[in-house]
């Protein structure tokens, strides 16, 4: 049985449906409060449904019960309901978690992260010390660090609006940053769970290529035949938006723009050795979306 936390997600979803097409038994963890759509979406793959929260260990505890995998997505991010930040899902809930996991003897912990940066913010560190804990835990663990989601970072809710033709760029612009589409990193976490080469193993995960920000507008204006506007916020106004913000999570949104700003490359060359997972380009993600 694998239990995935963080179901109702983008990314947690896409691990139930391929979990459920490789006929895997499935749980999910979901709140009363859960949208009512998305729950019955993870229902008709014919997974066991269980109610919970990661503010409350008992409910971690049941939910743990009999089962051989944990792969946790979950983040107050997105989806904040009452009670929801960074301090009680992302710090505290994670660490109820993996102790839960460890008192039900689950074999093995898939937590997905993000790659460390120097840029210092609420989520990064509550990040950073839930892998700590999961590596000092005895579980047998695979830490997933993907860059930017092709789909989040290249979508109008963060300013990249290709159906009007505008885009946001966050620092420069001119920084490559290895993109990634989050059905990709469902598959390396999948995969994960089978794979001996991941077992105790911190990877890394980007696209197939790195590309700029402004290589990437290119790209959609090549596609679309059409000129785009560009709107740049500079660093120095996401380093004070940072400095300024009194919100933990408005702090950690800065912080991740300034990641994104400085660009990260990563080689994924080893990683497909050990995972052969076809990766899905900027491009192929631009004809899919037109």
């Amino acid at each position: 049985m694998n239990l995935v936390v963080g179901a109702t997600g983008l990314l947690g979803g896409e691990i139930c449906r391929l979990l459920a097409a490789r006929r895997k038994l499935v749980r999910v963890l979901v709140r009363a409060t859960s949208d009512h759509n998305k729950v019955s979406q993870l229902e008709s793959l014919t997974v066991e449904i269980v109610r919970g929260d990661l503010k409350d260990r008992s409910s971690l505890d049941a939910a743990c019960q009999g089962v051989s995998a944990v792969i946790s997505t979950a983040s107050s991010t997105l989806s904040r309901q009452e009670g929801d930040s960074i301090q009680t899902v992302d710090l505290e809930g994670q660490l109820r978690l993996i102790d839960a996991a460890k008192a039900a003897n689950v074999s093995h912990f898939v937590l997905i992260s993000f790659p460390h940066t120097d840029v210092e913010f609420p989520l990064q560190t509550a990040k950073r010390k839930v892998e700590e804990h999961l590596k000092g835990s005895g579980l047998t663990y695979t830490i997933l660090q993907p860059t930017c989601f092709m789909e989040v970072w290249l979508s109008p809710a963060l300013g990249f609006d290709a159906g009007n033709a505008q885009a946001q760029i966050y620092g420069s612009g001119e920084n490559k940053i290895s993109w990634i589409s989050y059905k990709d990193v469902a598959k390396f976490a999948v995969a994960s769970l089978d794979s001996p080469k991941a077992r105790n193993a911190v990877v890394e995960l980007g696209g197939p290529e790195a590309l700029s920000p402004l290589e990437v507008v290119r790209i959609f204006e090549q596609s679309k035949g059409r000129k785009f506007g560009v709107q740049y916020v500079p660093e120095e106004a996401l380093r004070q938006q940072k400095e300024t913000a009194s919100d933990p999570l408005q702090q950690s949104f800065a912080g991740l723009m300034l990641y994104y700003s400085r660009g990260n490359v990563i080689d994924m060359q080893e990683t497909l050795r050990k995972f052969p997972v076809q990766l899905t380009s900027v491009r192929e993600y631009v004809q899919a979306s037109m």
